[in-house]
């Protein structure tokens, strides 16, 4: 599944992609996918050595970074968009990327108001908005130096959401609607879907 978000990134024109992996998977990643140079790309490795959020995740690579703006997939995400475009406008700050959904108690939610987002609510029970957080973000280097201001949260997390709301606090957040389909893996019926789409992708 990990080769749809590298595809997503390839199509969007970035070709030095830093994978973050969990002790138990870097060498299974290494093994199928090497250097990435059959298929056009740099791939670099890093280990994420206790599942301690997603922005956690993103401070192990800030060496990577290396003070340039960086795009950021989840590995069980699946996009039908061509993110290009929206690399290239993107200038400064922080970018999301939002999808309506049918299910939004189960992702990072963002409330809008105005077509501005007000606040982003991880998993709310009473969902005041359908639009789901997708696993895309985009950031420039000093939204990089926020990282060090997270605390953990209640489940020992550093979360992207608070990483998030910390962009939108300091007026530097914007967004943009996903037009084409959006699948997330990580949830049950997201891994049914990812699934069904991956027979059919094949079956082409």
């Amino acid at each position: 599944m990990v080769m749809y978000p590298i595809e997503t990134l390839k199509l969007a024109g970035i070709e030095e992609i830093l994978i973050v992996s969990g002790p138990g998977h870097a060498g299974q990643f290494l093994e199928l996918l090497s250097s990435g140079w059959d298929m056009g790309i740099n791939l670099k490795y890093t280990i994420q050595d206790k599942p301690l959020g997603i922005a956690h995740a993103l401070w192990v690579a800030k060496n990577f970074a290396d003070n340039d703006d960086v795009a950021v997939i989840l590995g069980d995400n699946i996009f039908e968009d061509n993110f290009s475009e929206s690399i290239k406008s993107f200038k400064s700050g922080a970018r999301i990327f939002l999808k309506e959904v049918d299910n939004p108690q189960e992702f990072g939610v963002a409330i809008l108001k105005d077509n501005k987002i007000v606040r982003i609510v991880e998993k709310p029970k009473e969902p005041r908005s359908n639009y789901a957080v997708t696993g895309f973000y985009l950031y420039d280097p000093n939204v990089l130096e926020y990282l060090n201001s997270l605390q953990y949260s209640e489940r020992n997390e550093l979360e992207i959401t608070d990483l998030n709301n910390m962009c939108l606090e300091n007026g530097i957040l914007d967004y943009q609607i996903v037009k084409g389909f959006w699948l997330d893996a990580g949830t049950v019926e997201g891994l049914y879907n990812a699934s069904t789409f991956i027979r059919k992708t094949k079956m082409k």
